[in-house]
């Protein structure tokens, strides 16, 4: 057996409950995928992207759903040895990589104000360019369980809001194009478990401002998403619920005990209805 294919029967064998089951899950609670999609799989490197790539062709080959796959990965400016890792890992994955390169990184070297929410939004934009170009209706990005939840708590916590990561949206500005989630439900700590149990190093990220965690994937860094990830892990130790508490949250709103809310860009305050019979 090839290592690609020990790999991949991994995923449905010693990580069936934890990845498998949780993908499959996501993929039928949110109607994730329909018969004739063409799915741009974005590769960036790292070890969720990585894992979604293997759990998208498991499931084209064996899933009742016929849709095509075309793995899409970006170089925004790269270093040499994250570039070569990218395709090193790519080939031991057996996964079949289309590249297209932008200069996104030489754009955002010189902006003060919020590189990186300017380069998300580049590279997001370059994503759905080139995957339309391919004829695909979809690009399935790597975000997992928590990432989800520590969005929904630097929302709360950083910008007086309550919202969270969606498991898919149509692209406002690419006609057509949907973004998918499929790792929506898939907690973190499984997927390191599956690259440390496969003996698997991915690059966690490429960015010039952060190159010192290059070959670090399990962590790192101050940003805010981070500071989120340690106090998730906190809360862990105090309760295990607490994560799964986080995330239900956002399925169970109550209306009556909100003071104020927005829909479709358009603000509502709870005195609007409060003396109505």
């Amino acid at each position: 057996m090839e290592r690609y294919q020990e790999i991949e029967r991994s995923i449905i064998t010693k990580f069936r409950k934890p990845i498998w089951k949780k993908f499959i899950d996501g993929i039928n609670e949110y109607e994730l995928i329909k018969e004739g999609d063409k799915i741009a799989v974005c590769i960036s490197g790292g070890k969720d992207s990585m894992i979604l790539a293997k759990c998208m062709q498991e499931l084209q080959r064996h899933g009742k759903v016929k849709f095509e796959l075309v793995f899409l990965c970006m170089d925004p400016g790269y270093n040499e040895i994250n570039r070569q890792m990218i395709e090193n890992n790519a080939k031991i994955l057996n996964i079949p990589l289309t590249i297209f390169e932008t200069d996104i990184f030489d754009i955002v070297a010189d902006i003060d104000d919020s590189p990186c929410y300017l380069c998300a939004r580049m590279r997001r934009g370059y994503l759905y360019k080139n995957a339309q170009a391919l004829g695909c209706n979809k690009i399935a990005l790597g975000h997992h369980f928590d990432d989800a939840i520590e969005t929904i708590l630097m929302s709360m916590l950083y910008g007086a809001q309550i919202q969270t990561m969606m498991p898919k949206l149509k692209s406002t500005n690419h006609e057509g194009m949907e973004l998918i989630r499929p790792l929506y439900l898939v907690k973190e700590a499984d997927i390191i478990k599956w690259k440390e149990s496969n003996d698997l190093q991915f690059i966690q990220c490429a960015c010039r401002f952060t190159e010192n965690c290059t070959l670090s994937d399990n962590g790192g860094g101050n940003s805010k998403r981070q500071e989120m990830k340690s106090l998730i892990k906190k809360f862990r130790q105090t309760n295990e619920a607490i994560e799964m508490n986080i995330f239900r949250s956002v399925y169970n709103v109550n209306l009556n005990t909100v003071i104020g809310y927005s829909k479709d860009g358009e603000k509502h305050h709870f005195l609007e209805t409060y003396d109505e019979e």
